[in-house]
């Protein structure tokens, strides 16, 4: 069996994963979110072989999420964090707080984030609605957005099938990475 093209699919989440799936990508992220910004300082951090780290950085520039720009001080250039490498800081911290949660041993994380103004941790992400209250797995309702095609609103359009598709936990659509249909959907 060939090799999945995510970046090929209509789904936005698997487009995603094209970029930030490959096995260095979150990595050198959570380096430049740690202050990393010139290449010896992700090579030293990393560990990382520089011709693997160059196709890194690369990447990250080509997809927009690091800019490479001129550096002073002799250095030639410095990566820096553009918007859109910035807005993936909370998804950053969530996947951070669930590894520290589940992957770690008994003594704990390797590190901590922290409010430079306060010292207090950096907490990840609370998914609540508008009064507060939490929002959990179970409250989860797939509905088609705007640009859904035939496919999906016949997924994700009649609650009747939605509900049973979740209650059998059935795989497939856009979980199992399902290529785009003709009709644009995912």
């Amino acid at each position: 069996m060939g090799h999945t093209d995510f970046a090929a699919m209509a789904c936005p989440v698997a487009r995603s994963m094209a970029v930030l799936g490959e096995r260095w990508a979150m990595l050198v992220l959570r380096e430049a979110f740690y202050g990393s910004t010139r290449f010896d300082e992700f090579e030293r951090h990393l560990g990382i072989a520089p011709n693997i780290l160059s196709a890194r950085l690369k990447s990250l520039v080509e997809h927009g999420l690091m800019a490479r720009v001129p550096g002073t001080d002799g250095v030639r250039h410095v990566y820096r964090l553009t918007a859109k490498g910035r807005d993936f800081f909370p998804a950053f911290v969530a996947l951070k707080a669930w590894a520290d949660r589940w992957m770690t041993d008994a003594a704990g994380p390797y590190v901590v984030l922290q409010d430079r103004a306060t010292g207090a941790g950096i907490e990840p992400p609370a998914l609540a609605r508008a009064d507060g209250s939490p929002i959990t797995l179970d409250d989860l309702r797939v509905r088609p957005g705007p640009a859904a095609g035939t496919y999906l609103q016949r997924r994700f359009g009649d609650e009747a099938a939605h509900a049973d598709a979740a209650a059998t936990n059935e795989p497939g659509g856009l979980a199992a990475g399902v290529p785009a249909r003709e009709d644009g959907d995912a």
